[in-house]
């Protein structure tokens, strides 16, 4: 078997917290990175490198509305050619002059919310020709009559972050950030928000506009097989025809159920959002746990030849990077073990 491994997030965004990594045990792990070939590029988002290895283009963004339009509907080839943008709820809080923004990670919005909320956006859009689809909780679609002139900010990239600088532009950048006042303001004072607060939860203040873009016409991959909990992943494999499972709780059962045909990609995010809100706690034991449930049985399965190929990849902001091994890579006597924050 030739197994893909893709973790976003796997080393600490901050270069200045190196600390970060002491007294984790991760001897697997570093054994996977000093054994392997290395390749490095550009830093990416899991979206854009999502997009590249399924081979779909960028449009004025990475098109992932009409993409997750087509899971969450169920099937959208009716809308093939129409534009669809991603409007989603989100929380807003000022802090320091900066707005900071937070992602449904934290925000615990239940579908019937969602459905009043976008009832009420509705009411205030719906003489401009829109209207809000709230088909998840928290994925909510608009369909454009025409294509605007505007490139986003994918949501994952705004998530914990200033979003002064993140704001649509283009042309039409104008029309769609005074729309996205006007719901703001419309949120402000609304009853769901006020019950949400006395609950002790957070207010659903705004919307983030991204992804948006018309349906590729040709998803495909070199896969054989996926295996993954994402959102845009499982819609993507849709798209492409590509057998697509849940992920498992750990490498072991991943391999008691998959046969040796083709090449497979486990896409493992578990550490994005913890990084995204620099949750140094959270992010250090889920590292953990990946290495308990993945690293140190996939190593092991690869001294006993039940992998013929493991490639990691770790996507980050600053740089891609592909780490490349077969058993007998693992002979390389050569290769030093190096401390983690020597990747950071």
């Amino acid at each position: 078997m030739n197994l893909h491994l893709c973790i976003p997030a796997l080393f600490w965004p901050d270069d200045l917290q190196a600390d970060i990594y002491r007294h984790l045990e991760l001897p697997a792990l570093k054994t996977i990175l000093a054994k392997g070939f290395r390749t490095e590029g550009t830093g990416r988002t899991a979206e854009s490198w999502l997009c590249e290895v399924f081979n779909v283009a960028k449009q004025h963004d990475w098109p992932v509305a009409p993409i997750t339009l087509q899971l969450d509907r169920g099937s959208a080839e009716s809308e093939e050619k129409k534009y669809w943008l991603r409007v989603d709820p989100v929380h807003l809080r000022i802090e320091n002059n900066h707005l900071l923004l937070g992602d449904s990670h934290i925000l615990n919005i239940s579908l019937k919310e969602a459905i009043s909320f976008t009832d009420s956006i509705n009411e205030l859009i719906s003489a401009n020709g829109l209207t809000l689809l709230p088909l998840h909780s928290d994925r909510w679609y608009l369909r454009c009559n025409q294509t605007p002139e505007l490139q986003t900010f994918l949501l994952s990239e705004a998530v914990g972050q200033n979003i002064n600088d993140l704001l649509p532009h283009g042309n039409d950048s104008s029309i769609w950030n005074s729309r996205i006042n006007e719901i703001q303001m419309l949120l402000y004072d609304h009853s769901l928000n006020q019950a949400r607060e006395a609950r002790g939860e957070l207010a659903i203040n705004s919307v983030w506009v991204w992804g948006g873009g018309v349906a590729p016409q040709k998803v495909h991959a070199p896969y054989a097989r996926i295996w993954s909990s994402h959102v845009f992943v499982c819609a993507l494999a849709k798209m492409g025809k590509i057998s697509c499972h849940a992920l498992p709780e750990n490498a072991e059962e991943l391999l008691q159920h998959s046969d040796s045909s083709g090449e497979q990609l486990v896409f493992l995010d578990n550490l994005q959002s913890f990084a995204s809100y620099r949750d140094a706690f959270h992010w250090r034991n889920e590292l953990v746990k990946i290495e308990q449930n993945w690293f140190a049985p996939l190593l092991g399965a690869l001294k006993k030849r039940q992998i013929t190929r493991l490639k990691l990849t770790v996507i980050g902001k600053h740089s891609t990077r592909n780490f490349m091994l077969t058993p007998r890579s693992l002979w390389k006597f050569w290769a030093a073990v190096h401390p983690l924050e020597s990747y950071s």
